[in-house]
């Protein structure tokens, strides 16, 4: 093994080593008690009514910008 290849291991190695013990999120149960109330709160449809409006939004510009590249294209063949 040469030697860059081997420090790389080593560094890669000692890096997950490192991050068995970080944990970047609650406990499930307290997201899961936020969920539920939510839900009986009514909150949720709000959060998927949100997530719904920014999604057409995406696809709307999406299409949108394939409509004028394609207008381009036929032009540049010309």
């Amino acid at each position: 093994m040469k030697k860059n290849s081997k420090n790389t291991f080593i560094t890669t190695l000692l890096f997950v080593l490192v991050s068995l013990n970080l944990f970047a999120q609650q406990a499930v149960e307290q997201e899961i008690s936020m969920a539920d109330q939510m839900r009986a709160d009514g909150k949720i449809w709000v959060v998927f009514a949100v997530i719904s409006v920014i999604f057409v939004g995406i696809i709307a510009f999406l299409v949108n910008i394939d409509r004028k590249v394609s207008k381009l294209e036929k032009q540049a063949k010309k």
